[in-house]
């Protein structure tokens, strides 16, 4: 939180998410159930850089992120994607493409104005509908939860999405953090603080897979940011990378803003460039015996 956390504090609150009711769940027309779990899940995370309006317009078309996102699920192998930045008509397109034992669950943004009035942000492209964060996953999905988390007064809000695996007997949370500067109403109020305690406190002690982008480095004496983090992150679970002195670039920027951690055995971390995103795909395989 600000250094001056009060005053922020009883003005953000009339802006607190508890948004379960803008969460929607996309499901087959088929089968709900799956092939039978083995023994590890994989896990991606990826902001998919789909609003064309934030400066994406130089990573690939809507038909190459809906490859690339493809290609994360098949030939990486992963079962579960975290997305950020996704435009729920190239998830709702994966999803259908991939088949009948995919499913999704999407929360969009909103944007408050100076007035309190709150609208969604506006993919551009026929029929791609809103923008947010989302789950895609090749398992059904449930206890579909947005978590309520402080958010900006003016400005973009951003969110943390929360669903179950029953195969795997998982908890599954993605977040989008709000980075300095986010509530125009108040540029140097901070955020991130609030959000990540409030996404720890969203999973449970083991059986869990959380992350997205969080918008800050990891923690350590290069980054002034450092105080934003819990303790939880890295003391109770393993990130993908490990400690933070490991941890690799997910950005173009040079920078690690995308993270995985998880409660389970940690058994395989990779960083994909899939070349339709400024933002690098992470992806961990965890033991869920």
């Amino acid at each position: 939180m600000l250094r001056s956390r009060g005053r922020r504090a009883v003005a953000a609150a009339a802006v607190v998410l508890g948004l379960a009711a803008a969460v929607a769940v996309a499901r087959s027309s088929g089968p709900t159930r799956s092939a039978a779990p083995g023994r590890s899940l994989t896990v991606a995370t990826w902001n998919m850089c789909g609003v064309r309006q934030w400066n994406c317009a130089d990573f690939g078309s809507s038909a190459v992120k809906e490859r690339e996102l493809r290609r994360l699920a098949t030939r990486a192998g992963a079962r579960v994607v975290f997305l950020q930045e996704a435009c729920a008509g190239d998830v709702r397109a994966v999803r259908e493409a991939l088949g009948r034992s995919w499913h999704t669950a999407f929360r969009p943004y909103g944007v408050r104005d100076r007035a309190g009035h709150v609208g969604t942000v506006r993919c551009a492209g026929s029929g791609q509908g809103p923008a947010g964060i989302a789950i895609l996953a090749a398992y059904p999905l449930s206890s579909v939860t947005a978590v309520p988390s402080q958010q900006p007064t003016v400005g973009l809000q951003r969110g943390i999405l929360c669903a179950s695996v029953a195969a795997h007997r998982v908890r599954l949370c993605t977040a989008h953090l709000s980075p300095t500067g986010s509530d125009r109403a108040h540029p140097g109020w901070e955020f991130r603080d609030d959000q990540l305690r409030a996404l720890v406190a969203a999973v449970p002690a083991r059986r869990t897979v959380y992350g997205g982008d969080l918008n800050v480095n990891p923690p350590g004496d290069g980054n002034s940011a450092s105080w934003v983090w819990p303790a939880a992150p890295y003391t109770d679970y393993r990130e993908c990378d490990g400690l933070p002195d490991s941890a690799r670039s997910t950005h173009v920027s040079g920078h690690k803003l995308d993270y995985l951690f998880t409660g389970l055995p940690r058994r395989r971390c990779t960083v994909r460039d899939t070349g339709a995103s400024d933002h690098f795909a992470l992806i961990m395989r965890v033991g869920t015996d």
